[in-house]
């Protein structure tokens, strides 16, 4: 089927409203929008609705949505996380890209793929997608987790993996590409191109950056444009002396990386970031003919199951190893069951280059399009799914799992009157208030950082997630009078899992037969939340107002309690 456009604008306007019913279709299946911009490159390529004439105007967009992306990539590159996670990280990162690059290229070669092409395709399927597991993560307010910092640690391991993949992919291009490659003349100077970058990074970093984006912060607008710009130069500079427009667009990130301002910036460009991204996967869906795919539908699925399932594999067995439970490594393993979109533009590379033919870019688009959908699930119902597995999951946890107990400390024993689940602003002051009257409470949180600031505040702590019934039942329930939770339900987009209920379920399995107080912002939830068995609902903007009513109109001086804010007690405790 043939549609024809009758100029570039109509021909963009006809994209983008296929496009917007495409992610709509989406959202109702509940996909990423990744899943929907290829879908929509596929359906306007030569395979289906052939809308793509503009040939020039889109690569133009693609390459700058490209820049964008990786210069959002750089900004968000904090190597302290990987640092305060210590080997785990690291170890994780590079042992899940060594496993994957290896068996990867092995598979390739028994699949009948050249030893270049297998190659490709094995470094492309070590790379997952950092936005796709943030942004599954934090809808499931798991990203402060353990195993979500975890995750978040390795991801960062996999972006610098990219970053010199990238780089050397473009020093041994040189010359490879012809007439059409790259800029620069060979791998000295290539290289010396790039340290000069990196020198003019470090420089920008030190002397320029943060008195100059304080300056353009009072004109949002201007840091705005002044990011893309950056973006843009460092692109066309990358591609200049022949390093590439993605390791130029890295660079430029990390060159605001440092400023207070890099947040503000990247919530401004996220939305441009995915706009231009769409003529990416058009660019990309309309170099592909899908008849020619055929032949690689046994590779995709080979390859699809080797990412699925060997990836989640090596993570949980090497946190094993390094003492962590089976449940944290599962949890962990799960993020990596996917490609990413730097898988393709790693591959796009290496057609641009003459090193593969566009097939394998085909072949690597399937994956991406399988593994990226189906993570999407296995993510989303991750607690389930480890309910599935976990009778099978005995040979990857260690004795002991010493890792976690050391984060957490040990509080099997009994005499706890009330234990809090969720250590934010609101279960910390709720403590705070028990602690002054002698009562003693013992708080549960699976932020490794929140366990670590209650400690500091002279609290007792368990590490633990609320929702993992082994846990659940080894606490101190048995002369507990109360349970507390104040931990935010966390739609799961396709789970309707609710922490709270879940809690209250798993306490009550465990034996509790005290009182239970759960947390809600929202007064529509209370019904619910009494039907699943709560005792008291924790209504803390509505209690405050009622608290607040009550001293404005002059409750009595005994009433009042002087307890000493959050703020204070931290800096007593430091």
């Amino acid at each position: 089927m043939e549609v024809i456009v009758q100029s570039p604008f109509a021909e963009i306007a006809a994209l983008l409203v296929l496009a917007a019913v495409i992610g709509f279709l989406g959202i109702i299946l509940r996909q990423p929008l990744i899943v929907s911009f290829i879908a929509v490159g596929l359906i306007a390529g030569p395979s289906a609705l052939d809308l793509v004439r503009s040939d020039e105007q889109i690569s133009l967009l693609s390459e700058l949505g490209i820049a964008v992306l990786l210069f959002l990539v750089g900004i968000k590159l904090d190597v302290k996380l990987i640092r305060s996670l210590g080997a785990v990280s690291l170890l994780t990162g590079l042992g899940q890209v060594a496993f994957t690059s290896i068996f990867g290229y092995l598979i390739g070669l028994a699949l009948g793929l050249g030893h270049v092409t297998s190659l490709y395709v094995a470094v492309a399927l070590t790379f997952s997608s950092t936005i796709i597991i943030v942004k599954l993560l934090s809808d499931k307010r798991e990203i402060d987790s353990l195993h979500g910092q975890i995750a978040l640690g390795f991801l960062i391991v996999q972006d610098l993996v990219v970053v010199l993949a990238m780089i050397v992919l473009s020093a041994i291009g040189i010359g490879a590409a012809g007439d059409g490659g790259r800029g620069g003349g060979s791998v000295p100077i290539v290289l010396a191109s790039g340290v000069a970058m990196v020198a003019l990074v470090i420089l920008f970093v030190r002397y320029v950056a943060n008195p100059l984006t304080e300056r353009l912060a009072h004109a949002p607008e201007l840091l705005v444009i002044f990011a893309i710009a950056m973006a843009a130069m460092f692109a066309a500079a990358g591609d200049i002396v022949g390093l590439g427009k993605e390791v130029g667009g890295l660079l430029a990130g990390v060159a605001l990386a440092s400023t207070p301002y890099r947040e503000t910036i990247a919530a401004r460009l996220a939305p441009l970031r995915d706009f231009l991204l769409l003529f990416f996967f058009i660019a990309l869906g309309s170099a592909l003919d899908l008849s020619l795919l055929g032949a690689h539908v046994t590779g995709a699925i080979v390859f699809s199951l080797f990412v699925l399932i060997g990836n989640p594999l090596i993570v949980l067995a090497i946190m094993g190893a390094m003492g962590y439970r089976k449940r944290t490594g599962f949890l962990a393993g799960l993020t990596v069951a996917q490609i990413s979109e730097f898988s393709l533009i790693f591959v796009a590379m290496g057609v641009s280059l003459g090193h593969v033919q566009e097939d394998a870019l085909g072949l690597v688009t399937m994956v991406g399009l399988v593994t990226i959908a189906a993570s999407t699930y296995m993510i989303t119902y991750s607690h389930q799914l480890y309910s599935v597995c976990e009778p099978l999951l005995g040979a990857f946890e260690r004795k002991g799992t010493p890792r976690e107990p050391s984060e957490a400390g040990s509080h099997r024993e009994d005499g706890y009157k009330v234990i809090i689940f969720g250590l934010g602003r609101f279960g910390t002051a709720i403590g705070m208030r028990l602690k002054k009257r002698g009562i003693r409470v013992l708080g549960v949180d699976f932020n490794p950082l929140a366990v670590r600031r209650w400690r500091e505040l002279g609290l007792e702590t368990e590490f633990g997630d609320a929702t993992d019934p082994e846990f659940v039942a080894e606490l101190p329930l048995a002369r507990a009078e109360w349970i507390v939770s104040t931990v935010p339900i966390h739609p799961t987009g396709l789970s309707h899992e609710d922490t709270r209920t879940t809690l209250i379920q798993l306490t009550r399995t465990s034996g509790f037969r005290g009182r239970v107080a759960v947390g809600s912002h929202h007064p529509k939830d209370t019904e619910e939340l009494f039907a699943s068995g709560a005792d008291m609902v924790l209504e803390p903007f509505q209690d405050a107002a009622d608290r607040a009513v009550d001293l404005l109109c002059g409750a009595p001086e005994e009433e009042r309690t002087e307890i000493p804010s959050i703020e204070t007690e931290e800096k007593q405790a430091s």
